[in-house]
């Protein structure tokens, strides 16, 4: 990480996602420490979203030059009764978290 302040609670670095690549099923993510990312550790899409819903903040971050660089804030949208993790407000049906690495 290179800022002095917190981007969110947990910064996903990581997807794999589902074989029609319409949901990801799961994520890598590490506590924001400030100055740098905690331990990698693998969530569900649905314990992302639950986390959302509590009022965790999640957002993206790629690597670049050994450290990571501010993506954007994940955010929950709901089509059709289905809730897809987005970095944008779109509606497409589909997660999207930018051009995440995938694992």
């Amino acid at each position: 990480m290179t800022n002095q302040t917190k981007w969110a609670d947990y910064v996903i670095t990581a997807v794999r996602y589902n074989s029609r690549r319409t949901h990801i099923e799961s994520v890598r993510a590490s506590a924001d420490l400030i100055t740098s990312l905690g331990e990698v550790k693998t969530y569900s899409r649905e314990t992302v979203i639950s986390s959302i819903e509590q009022g965790i903040t999640f957002a993206t971050a790629t690597p670049a030059n050994g450290k990571y660089q501010y993506g954007a804030r994940v955010e929950i949208v709901i089509i059709e009764g289905t809730k897809y993790i987005r970095t944008d407000g779109n509606a497409t049906e589909k997660d999207n978290l930018g051009n995440l690495p995938e694992f």
